[in-house]
């Protein structure tokens, strides 16, 4: 299909070794509509025989995510919530296109489980934006133990057998996802989402941040009419559609037309064709 052959490419602006102490990230939430209602019609109790139904929906919910996440597609799962992200690249936009398409086959997949069982289905918000480098380093507890472990087991004080009955039984205090902490994409695609109709995001539908299109005349996908979505109070905006279909079926590495790369992202977010300066330069501050 001619619009899954990408043109001509340009030289690229960043190096491979290049690191910066923000990124570009894009991340989708995706919630199931209703669920707190199913809940509260059981008062909260497990033992209700309303809560069977929600504990079934709720299950299923979370293996489909499961059989879809994967070490280019994270997720993290928060009861009747997940979150999917990754970091772009600033070379190349088959990184936005392979986490637009993943995200649309997770959120088809979920429709389809949520249509045959009857229930009120998902909404998911795929949005773009910077965020912060973190460190998981230093700030759990288990690290030490495991050091601790590996140390003693390296001087022969513990066997093999007793380090790895240590090491299964250590249970982390505490826990971070760095990629999710001070991420604008994550907080942008989970207010969208929540805002719901009154903000434009109404139903069970998979809305995207066209920030990452470089036009909409696009043959690959069926989007609906653009929504200029904002949140006053927090001082967020951007403009969604919703996904009605992508023809991926002759889905390549190459990303097709149409598709932005981080750094024009980045372009787009900030209104300033000099980002890249800028990101250089904040690795003074």
């Amino acid at each position: 299909m001619e619009s899954m052959v990408a043109g001509p490419i340009a030289q690229p602006l960043v190096g491979k070794s290049a690191s910066y102490p923000f990124q570009v990230s894009i991340a989708c939430w995706i919630d199931l509509l209703g669920y707190g209602g199913m809940i509260a019609a059981a008062d909260f109790n497990p033992l209700h025989a309303k809560s069977k139904e929600a504990l079934r929906r709720l299950r299923g919910f979370h293996k489909i995510v499961a059989s879809h996440s994967a070490r280019h597609f994270p997720t993290l799962v928060m009861n009747d919530g997940a979150v999917a992200y990754r970091d772009l690249s600033l070379r190349s936009p088959s990184v936005t296109y392979d986490f637009l398409v993943r995200s649309w086959g997770l959120f088809s997949e979920i429709k389809d489980f949520e249509t045959a069982a009857g229930h009120p289905g998902a909404r998911m918000v795929l949005a773009c934006g910077f965020r912060m480098r973190g460190r998981r380093a230093g700030m759990d507890a288990s690290a030490s133990q495991l050091r601790s472990i590996l140390a003693r087991l390296e001087e022969g004080r513990i066997n093999s057998e007793q380090a790895v009955r240590e090491a299964a039984s250590v249970r982390p205090t505490f826990d971070i996802i760095p990629q999710l902490q001070a991420n604008f994409a994550f907080t942008k695609a989970y207010v969208a989402e929540s805002s719901g109709k009154a903000g434009g995001i109404a139903g069970a539908n998979f809305y995207v941040d066209l920030a990452i299109f470089d036009r909409l005349d696009l043959d690959w996908i069926t989007l609906g009419e653009a929504i200029n979505w904002s949140h006053p109070r927090l001082g967020l905006s951007a403009d969604f559609a919703s996904v009605l279909g992508i023809n991926c079926r002759n889905r390549t590495p190459v990303s097709p037309e149409g598709v932005r790369d981080g750094l024009q992202i980045a372009e787009q977010l900030t209104s300033d064709p000099n980002v890249l300066h800028a990101l250089r330069q904040a690795k003074d501050i």
